[in-house]
Order: C-alpha cells, then structure tokens, then sequence
C-alpha cells in the first residue's frame, strides 16, 4: 500500500485525529475496514489491493488511507484486533461457562483465529520490521489459555500437566486446513486433556 500525495495528505489529517475522542461515524468506519480487511486478507492475501478492502467495507479509499497510511499499519491493525478479541473471550467464557466448557469454547475461539492469522502470515513472517513486537502480542492468548487451563485442572475436569505454549502450538498445527477440518481435531485433543484428570496437580 503505497503512499501517494493523497495519502500523505490523509496521514496528516489521521495523525491530528489521534489526538480528539473518535467519533462515532468514524469507529463505525474503522469497525468495517478491520472486518473487511480481515476477510480480504484471508480470500486474496495481504497483498490484495485496498480498493477491494475499501468497497467491502462501504467506504471510500481515502478513509480507508486516514486510517492506515501504510499496508503494514492495517495489517497490524488486524492482527491486533483479533488477539485482543481471542484473549478476551477467555475471561467472558469462564463466566458463562464451567471451566471445562469454557476451555472448549475458547479452543473453538482459538482455531478460528488461526485462519485469520493464517492470511496474514505473508507479511507477519516477511521480515518488515513494521511486525517485530506482534510475536510478543500474541502471547496474550498464552495467558488466556493458561487462566482456563488452571481453572479447568483445579476443577478435574482435565489433567493439570498440561502447558498452554505446547497446546496453542498443536491446536495452530491442527488448523492448518482450516476451521471446519481443524475443530473435530481438536475435540479429540481436547479429550486427550480429560485422561488422567485430578491425578495431577495443576
């Protein structure tokens, strides 16, 4: 996403917004653009042109420019959006839900981000410096995992060995086909967690 004279007018105008409460017209905007781009991203890659992402998200190309100056700011955007959104819905779920319940509903979660995060990998793992902090970013889903695998393991509803890095690490394995393939997978996985469950201490 190149930064032509208009886009840099646009930075300018985006750089001055930054500094007042965003307005509701606006967070609508920026709502869509991050929605379209996401499914953009994962039909057509990361490289798809911003034309496509402007008119599925109903808006014109110049905001969408006001908003995201350079490609790799809405790929960051995206990305961020959607960690927060994953590690998020752990606290939501152990709420609603009794622990293991909720360890399964936030698998599910998790497998459906992985297709997202799948379309952005082109420019995560591209070597653009613009990406060196997401690796640290996503470790929010780490701690999510491990709140809900305690809680799950204090409960004996599964075993309490279990380490969330290894368990993200096979669930992204099993998504590599994409959600539909990936959930009975982990389901399965997920059984293997209740062997053993209460003979070990979380």
């Amino acid at each position: 996403m190149g930064v032509d004279a208009a886009a840099e007018g646009a930075d300018g105008v985006g750089k001055t917004a930054k500094l007042k409460p965003v307005r509701a017209d606006a967070q609508r905007s920026l709502d869509a653009l991050l929605q379209a781009a996401k499914v953009v991203f994962a039909t057509s890659g990361v490289d798809a042109p911003v034309r496509e992402i402007a008119e599925k998200a109903g808006v014109g190309v110049g905001t969408l420019y006001r908003h995201f100056p350079q490609r790799s700011d809405l790929v960051i955007a995206v990305f961020k959006r959607e960690v927060d959104a994953c590690a998020n819905a752990a606290a939501a779920l152990a709420a609603a839900y009794p622990p293991g319940e909720a360890l399964a509903k936030w698998l599910e979660r998790f497998t459906d981000f992985i297709a997202t995060k799948r379309g952005l990998a082109p420019a995560l793992h591209s070597g653009d410096p613009a990406y060196a902090s997401l690796a640290a970013y996503f470790g929010q889903n780490r701690a999510a995992l491990r709140g809900l695998l305690n809680a799950a393991a204090t409960s004996g509803e599964i075993r309490g060995d279990v380490d969330a890095g290894d368990l993200l690490n096979a669930v992204a394995h099993l998504s590599h086909g994409g959600p539909e393939q990936a959930r009975p997978m982990v389901a399965l996985l997920l059984d293997g967690l209740r062997y053993g469950a209460g003979q070990s201490a979380p």
